[in-house]
């Protein structure tokens, strides 16, 4: 199976590493983008081919892995795909539709990365074509699930994983560090800080969504540190995240 990106960045890094992780990678991958740093950091790690030039659409599963803003641009100095090509976006904001009659293209699907998928504990949800065959599912599912979990959500609804699922991590990970870092300051050892950190974290996820009465596994810790600067907190996620998702769906 022939494997062409359509850029380089930071998510083809994260499906490359997570397929890698799993002794998944294929076997023919091919990286364009014009950026020679990003291509020579990809080749190195992955022993991937690579090519500033893409113009081609060449590929069995062809993945736009490029910004929005940059999406149609790309796509309007694209060759035609293969008429068997599987075309992949990993972009929020540009539609199947828009996608299909940009490239005269029946067979696209969208996919909503996140960043766990490097470790093979992702969440990526996907919407397709109806114009897509069951070899064309298989194929996907045989790229994706085994990044973590791969479910099938309406088209309609990538917008909002793309802000809680892709995004979300960029939400929690500098409080645990910065944790981490207490923990240092505190008298740990740098590994029994991580180890304390990590265990935590990955402990108060599973209570939290483990029991039907979220307010109680709330309530079960009587000290609350920063229980004065909870609303304004919820308040930033709120004003952030409702405006960035706003963005996202204009223009649809």
């Amino acid at each position: 199976m022939r494997i062409k990106f359509l850029g380089g960045g930071r998510v083809v890094r994260i499906i490359l590493g997570g397929l890698q992780r799993a002794g998944k990678l294929p076997g023919d991958v091919m990286v364009c983008d014009p950026d020679e740093d990003s291509l020579r950091l990809l080749e190195d790690e992955f022993r991937v081919k690579t090519s500033a030039d893409c113009s081609s659409m060449e590929g069995d599963v062809i993945f736009l892995a490029v910004h929005p803003p940059v999406l149609k641009d790309v796509m309007n100095k694209m060759e035609s795909p293969d008429p068997e090509s599987l075309i992949v976006s990993l972009a929020p904001k540009i539609r199947i539709w828009e996608i299909q009659q940009a490239l005269d293209h029946p067979k696209v699907a969208r996919v909503i990365p996140n960043s766990p998928s490097i470790v093979n504990r992702g969440y990526n949800p996907f919407s397709a074509a109806d114009e897509l065959t069951g070899t064309d599912r298989q194929i996907l599912q045989s790229l994706f699930e085994p990044l973590g979990e791969f479910p099938e959500v309406s088209e309609d609804k990538l917008e909002a994983y793309a802000v809680i699922t892709a995004m979300g991590p960029t939400y929690l990970w500098f409080q645990l560090d910065e944790l981490e870092k207490l923990a240092v300051e505190f008298g740990m050892a740098p590994e029994e800080a991580a180890n304390a950190v990590h265990s935590m974290a990955s402990g108060a996820v599973e209570a939290l969504y483990s029991h039907q009465n979220r307010d109680m596994v709330m309530d079960l810790i009587p000290v609350k540190p920063l229980a004065d600067a909870e609303d304004d907190i919820r308040a930033i996620y709120r004003e952030r995240l409702k405006t960035l998702y706003s963005g996202l769906r204009e223009g649809k």
